[in-house]
């Protein structure tokens, strides 16, 4: 594409991924592990795509301070100085907040796509294409854009985007400006947003121009942005770590879609359809895997099943695994923990992990 110097890319990969646990763990988190067993991570998998869009150089990963190495380690390409370390979560606006200023003192005319780290992406040709498209509508406008994803059922674990019906954008009719975000909602409203059609999922990646989001944090997270903005002279320099540590102990912890796009009046959504899946549960991993006669998506060399289906089985690759009887189960062990829970209760997962740390302590979380 013309001109990808201006081009920019910030991947979001501070999370732990409670909820694949126990695969997922705070010291190796769900962005740093070859979930698909392709050999690659997710945050290696996302990197590669982004570098068709913007040159290496121009990739900046937010992480937790305690990720440094292991983004060095998987993303070798990195410089040190494009791992922007966080000494604590504080959510997705100061993230891009800190990302914004380090970016500004390099080039203020950029265009940045933010993305978090986890997500999968089946077809990457048309993934490329749409965020190209993305970014010029992006430098040409005063726009806010986020990618919607056409919802192919009415999932619960997904925020929801309702566009305008009005075509605004002659090169692409799939662009369209956004009338309200949802987040998640129960089984009968997420039914109602499917029928209706005029819905589509938030996939959390966004894409504008440098200039486009300074201003909307100057408006709508005021607090926020004069925090981040006493730092300028300091990014890009030795004192840019002690000046972050410092702005992250007084910061609130606030989402960008809550903190901006909600309130913002120039957000607009392109709808895609290029085979994405935020890989957030075990469920979502179970329907991308290739399953069995039995409807079995099984990792592990040695599973044998006797009357079981549709479970999801994720084992070492030489342990011998025999399940009998089971349905709709997801059966994970890893990091000498055994988890075995249904299906349908995998958000619980997250309070397991609460409730471990409590009880067993910090070495299997």
């Amino acid at each position: 594409m013309a001109n990808q110097k201006n081009n920019y890319c910030v991947i979001m990969a501070g999370g732990v991924g409670a909820r694949f646990w126990p695969m997922s763990t705070t010291a190796k988190p769900k962005q740093f592990i070859d979930v698909l067993g392709t050999g690659k991570t997710l945050i290696q998998l996302t990197f590669e795509r982004f570098k068709n869009i913007c040159p290496a150089e121009n990739v900046y990963v937010v992480t937790n301070e305690i990720y440094k190495d292991l983004v060095l380690d998987q993303l070798p390409e990195l410089d040190k100085n494009q791992v922007l370390c966080e000494p604590s979560r504080r959510n997705t606006a100061p993230c891009i907040a800190y990302a914004n200023y380090k970016i500004h003192e390099t080039n203020p005319e950029a265009v940045v796509v933010v993305a978090p780290s986890d997500h999968i992406i089946l077809k990457g040709e048309e993934f490329t294409n749409d965020i190209q498209t993305a970014i010029k509508a992006a430098s040409e406008n005063d726009w806010l854009l986020t990618l919607g994803i056409k919802p192919s059922r009415p999932d619960t674990g997904y925020g929801y985007i309702q566009y305008k019906e009005e075509k605004i954008y002659a090169r692409d009719s799939r662009l369209r400006k956004v009338k309200t975000f949802t987040e998640k909602p129960n089984l009968e409203i997420a039914k109602n947003f499917l029928e209706s059609g005029d819905f589509l999922w938030n996939s959390g990646i966004f894409i504008w121009s440098l200039k486009n989001i300074m201003a909307a944090f100057s408006k709508h997270l005021e607090e926020i942005d004069s925090l981040f903005s006493k730092g300028i002279g300091k990014y890009n320099t030795l004192a840019e770590s002690d000046f972050i540590k410092d702005t992250y102990a007084v910061c609130k912890n606030i989402s960008i879609d809550y903190g901006v796009m909600e309130k913002a009046n120039n957000v607009y959504v392109l709808a895609v359809d290029f085979g994405w899946s935020d890989l957030g549960t075990w469920g979502s991993l179970y329907t991308i895997r290739e399953k069995d006669e039995n409807a079995n998506a099984i990792v592990g060399e040695n599973v044998m099943t006797y009357d079981t289906k549709n479970c999801i089985v994720n084992v070492a690759a030489k342990k011998l695994v025999v399940l009998q009887g089971l349905e709709d189960y997801i059966v994970v062990e890893e990091n000498n923990t055994l988890l075995v829970c249904r299906k349908d209760d995998e958000q619980q997962i997250r309070q397991f992990v609460a409730d471990v740390k409590m009880e067993k302590g910090e070495q299997f979380v």
